[in-house]
């Protein structure tokens, strides 16, 4: 009985990356995402990562896989996660936690820059205030979301939905390999030999 309720999760999980894998315009979108993060780089700009929770921890493998070392060596990448304790807890604490995004972007942010932005459900509130300040100045914003996209789907320049109602823990697997997917391509373009 053990062992099924093992097999299943692996079974369910298998049919979520089958069928996302089975939409064509999914890896379109990945790619196009590749694009925007590896011209970016070439131009000299940087990327912001952000979420909650689950995501949080995404956008943090995101960026230490581009700072640190993904599979090859080669020169550190410009990344940057917005999990500042410091900042967090003290923009929630004065301004909201709606701004505590944004508010980090409002510092940093340049036009040369991209926004990696992860919500499962796509309507966390200081996410998408993350999105309106990047768009402000003239970021580029990809999108990694589950469900049906949310409030965010029609903000980002690029929006990667996970089309799954069930737990997050399915949409955040399949954000994993996209962001496994993405270093890969950006190493590939900047640094194959």
């Amino acid at each position: 009985m053990k062992t099924k309720l093992i097999e299943n999760s692996f079974k369910e999980a298998q049919e979520v990356l089958e069928s996302f894998v089975a939409d064509g315009s999914n890896l379109e979108k990945i790619q196009q995402a590749g694009d925007i993060l590896v011209t970016m780089y070439r131009q000299g700009g940087k990327v912001f990562s952000c979420g909650n929770g689950g995501s949080l921890c995404d956008a943090m493998h995101f960026a230490e896989e581009l700072t640190g070392r993904f599979r090859e060596n080669r020169p550190a990448l410009a990344a940057l996660v917005i999990a500042d304790s410091a900042h967090l807890t003290c923009t929630a604490n004065d301004m909201g936690y709606t701004r505590s995004l944004a508010r980090y972007i409002e510092a940093l942010g340049k036009s040369e820059d991209v926004l990696l932005a992860i919500s499962t459900s796509g309507n966390s509130e200081n996410v998408l205030e993350a999105i309106l300040e990047a768009k402000q100045r003239g970021m580029k914003i990809i999108g990694l979301i589950g469900k049906t996209g949310g409030r965010m789907k029609d903000l980002c320049d690029v929006s990667i939905v996970v089309p799954w109602n069930g737990y997050s823990d399915r949409i955040q697997e399949i954000h994993i390999k996209i962001i496994h997917i993405l270093i890969e391509y950006i190493e590939y373009h900047l640094f194959a030999k």
